[in-house]
């Protein structure tokens, strides 16, 4: 193998001997034909390639940003309408449990009267059953008392077997 003056020769390494050289690096007109290489494709690329690909870039950046504000924006109105609906349940629940409350009230004073009302009723209906229960007895007392003394004889007359005046 042959080694020119452009090429990098390590010396000692390819013959397996360890010596204590060094790299020896030498420089001639091919680094720059691709230094020159390099900056015509740079100038080449940049327009066809670099270029899109940064506004590519830049968008998808300006997406995701984008999205990460109406996400958070979408965050904040839905936190928003869950504190008014939250609101607003609890206010129902408060005047449910006075409507609740009111017609509770309402009933058991409806209750009230109506057993009020019954009380009276049913003390009137026993009054006017004793006082026709006496008049009923006052009438059969009545009716019985010109009897009773013939039915106490013929009693007594059984029971004696014989006859009583």
């Amino acid at each position: 193998m042959a080694f020119g003056p452009s090429d990098v020769v390590v010396v000692g390494l390819l013959s397996g001997q360890s010596s204590g050289g060094g790299v020896t690096v030498d420089f001639d007109w091919t680094l720059f034909i691709q230094v020159g290489f390099v900056v015509v494709l740079f100038v080449l690329l940049k327009p066809m390639l670099f270029d899109p690909m940064l506004k590519l870039f830049e968008e998808r950046e300006r997406r995701i940003d984008g999205a990460r504000k109406e996400a958070r924006k979408i965050d904040e109105e839905s936190a928003l309408a869950l504190s008014k609906y939250e609101a607003a349940m609890a206010k129902a629940r408060a005047e449910g449990n006075a409507v609740r409350e009111r017609e509770r009230a309402a009933a058991r004073a409806a209750e009230a009267d109506i057993l009020a009302n019954m009380r009276k009723e049913v003390h009137e209906y026993t009054e006017r059953a004793r006082k026709d229960l006496a008049e009923e007895l006052a009438r059969a007392r009545s009716e019985l008392a010109p009897q009773s003394r013939e039915l106490a004889r013929a009693l007594a007359s059984r029971l004696l077997g014989r006859e009583v005046v």
